[in-house]
């Protein structure tokens, strides 16, 4: 029996821009045909709050497929597989935000368990509504995306304080509705994990204690990671560490040994390795090029899947 074919995903990874509290992807460019040519679904490192401006087609949730239309408003916790798509030879235009509610509602004083707290309810699941089905919170996002087209005096101090409103408006929407969406066989099922290795990436753990968080037997616990994330756990783990290596080697001056070992890594060959394969290149040319973090990074593919 001929072994099944992987679905193919793409991660896309995004950094806010250095002193702004979101990261607002806007203008012209932004009206296409979306999904042209594209058959994979992907997932984001950030929360993506998207708003239709106009146009007609799917939007594409893991296993649920929902109409877009003018004056619509999705929001996607990150790590949530899905894709856009117009209508045949429709043009569509969509605006994004990219959000780090951690980094939001710490600024703004939450504790840590309290920001824990508001992130359960807001990584519950993702949803798409009418403006009817809450005007606050469309108000919230048009208003920031004013902000951040205009960037006028104290635009991100106004930014960063309806983005906290906005997390909040998201919270108190999803505790309304919880379960509506999200069933049994949904990528949640693996959040305990995801949260583990986010919190753990640099430490010695097996995958039977991912299976563990998530209450699970190991070999069940891979084939659901597997189906749902397409990837094996351990490529997951690997992956997570190599975003984190590249989040050091941009921000600080430490050797290659270093970051190894501050991301998990046992050897600087297995890192070098996993970076290149993920990657693309080294991690040594990746510090020689800058100038492509804040730009280009925008546009870079990251996969952990095998024989892209």
């Amino acid at each position: 029996m001929p072994k099944k074919k992987k679905k193919q995903a793409e991660f896309r990874f995004y950094e806010l821009p250095q002193d702004e509290p979101v990261l607002a992807l806007m203008g012209s460019k932004w009206i296409q045909v979306y999904g042209e040519n594209i058959n994979n679904m992907h997932f984001h490192n950030l929360l993506e709050i998207g708003y239709c401006h106009y146009g007609d087609g799917d939007l594409v949730i893991e296993d649920d497929i929902y109409r877009f239309g003018g004056g619509m408003v999705s929001c996607i916790p990150a790590n949530v597989l899905h894709i856009t798509r117009s209508d045949a030879e429709v043009k569509a235009f969509w605006e994004y935000l990219y959000i780090q509610p951690e980094e939001i509602l710490r600024q703004c004083g939450k504790s840590a368990q309290e920001t824990r707290d508001i992130i359960d309810i807001i990584n519950q699941k993702a949803f798409f509504i009418n403006a009817e089905d809450n005007p606050m919170m469309i108000t919230l996002v048009r208003a920031i995306f004013e902000e951040m087209q205009h960037q006028s005096e104290y635009h991100q101090d106004c930014v960063k304080g309806m983005a906290y409103a906005l997390l909040f408006e998201i919270a108190r929407f999803n505790g309304k509705r919880a379960g509506q969406f999200w069933g049994k066989n949904s990528s949640l099922q693996l959040e305990n994990a995801i949260l583990y290795v986010e919190k753990n990436y640099a430490g010695n753990f097996k995958i039977a204690d991912l299976a563990n968080e998530c209450h699970m037997s190991e070999t069940h616990f891979r084939r659901i990671f597997q189906e749902k994330m397409n990837m094996t756990p351990i490529e997951y783990v690997n992956f997570v560490r190599v975003k984190k290596a590249c989040e050091l080697i941009d921000k600080t001056d430490i050797s290659m040994e270093d970051v190894a070992e501050k991301v998990g890594f046992v050897t600087p060959s297995t890192f070098n390795r996993n970076f290149r394969r993920i990657i693309g290149t080294s991690p040594y040319q990746w510090k020689k090029r800058p100038d492509n973090h804040e730009g280009k990074l925008l546009e870079y593919k990251i996969s952990a899947l095998k024989g892209w």
